[in-house]
């Protein structure tokens, strides 16, 4: 992970330096593994915070910025996910993905959602919130299928007129993929949702 740090100035430590010219930017760190590179890692990390070198996203969270000229860029929301979670296994959306789903909705939400299997709760990571919620089971990327099935499913918390977006998704199921749409409702939907969808193909 060698890279030089144009952030560092004179009024660093020369041992806080060295462990800046170890990190690459645009990478987001561990406390814990950057240990293992580096002793007095809390005191070196400190100085490289207060010296603007390096920034704290969270306790234990750490990003060397990577420059533009428009300034410094801010971490990639994944590579920030992993590391909180030590996770590779998530799914990171915005409810306005809801939108392309065709089933009426029109909100535009200012948050991330973050399905896993670890942590639950809206985490504060840099200047981003995250509304982690641990779920048994979602897919690798997203789909049509599952957003339709997720929309259902947390109908109640968006912003949106109940009564319109179930007449939209009513009028849109038979343009979806009726295979992909059977295995998005059995692996993810709600026993609503799955009721729901049952009696609409049923009617």
């Amino acid at each position: 992970m060698k890279a030089s740090s144009p952030g560092t100035n004179r009024t660093t430590p020369k041992a806080a330096t060295a462990l800046a010219d170890q990190l690459a930017p645009g990478r987001v760190y561990r406390r814990e593994d950057l240990a293992k590179v580096a002793g007095a890692v809390d005191r070196k990390l400190g100085e490289l915070v207060k010296s603007g070198t390096i920034q704290k996203l969270a306790p234990g969270l750490y990003y060397q910025p990577k420059t533009s000229r428009f300034g410094n860029l801010p971490p990639d929301d994944h590579q920030l996910v992993e590391a909180f979670l030590r996770d590779k296994h998530f799914l990171l959306f915005s409810p306005s993905a809801y939108n392309s789903v065709g089933a009426g909705t029109t909100q535009l939400y200012n948050s991330t959602l973050v399905y896993n299997h670890k942590r639950h709760g809206v985490f504060k990571l840099g200047d981003r919130e995250f509304n982690f919620k641990v779920k048994p089971r979602f897919p690798a990327k997203l789909s049509v299928e599952f957003l339709f099935v997720d929309l259902l499913n947390n109908l109640n918390e968006l912003a949106e007129d109940k009564d319109e977006v179930l007449r939209h998704a009513r009028n849109r199921l038979p343009e979806l993929n009726s295979s992909r749409l059977t295995n998005a409702v059995r692996s993810f939907g709600s026993v609503t949702t799955q009721k729901r969808i049952e009696g609409w193909l049923n009617a």
